[in-house]
């Protein structure tokens, strides 16, 4: 028997709440995302109910700066990265705080803003150029057809 294992979350929500971008004391950014997932399903009764999660989602360096800069509350996302739980102490209490630790995001759907101008533009520069560097790094520009196979707006994916 193999020693593997895998440690892997995908999640596709709502931001619940303007992303806070903050630096460690060593300069490094990160990115707090409260983000929202909905279950829809019938009760015993046939009633239609709904179910939502709340998960916290950390972003690390470039990839979080690029989250504090174009995401904002309501925007839908999809994210993978890795689950992480922390145990702290606090008022003499061992507390758990599970969060995913993100290392790709694709933006799904943004509310219709002045913004989104501004991304279709560095996306544009970044598609025509020939040089191996870009803005963001190591991005990919895909649709929700590459993703999903269904039409549907554009999807920015990061990639890191």
């Amino acid at each position: 028997m193999s020693a593997r294992s895998l440690n892997r979350a995908t999640l596709i929500g709502n931001i619940g709440k303007d992303p806070e971008l903050r630096k460690t004391p060593q300069g490094t950014s990160v990115c707090t995302i409260r983000l929202a997932t909905t279950e829809i399903f019938k009760n015993r009764n046939g009633e239609r109910q709904e179910a939502t999660d709340w998960h916290s989602v950390v972003l690390w360096d470039r990839l979080a700066e690029i989250a504090a800069e174009l995401l904002r509350k309501s925007d839908k996302i999809f994210v993978e990265g890795k689950i992480r739980t922390r145990t702290f102490e606090k008022d003499g209490q061992r507390k758990h705080f599970t969060e995913i630790i993100a290392n790709k995001m694709i933006i799904l759907d943004r509310k219709n803003r002045d913004e989104d101008i501004v991304l279709d533009e560095i996306v544009k520069e970044n598609t025509e150029t020939t040089d191996s560097t870009s803005l963001f790094g190591n991005e990919e520009i895909l649709t929700s057809d590459d993703v999903f196979g269904t039409s549907g707006t554009d999807s920015k994916k990061i990639d890191f």
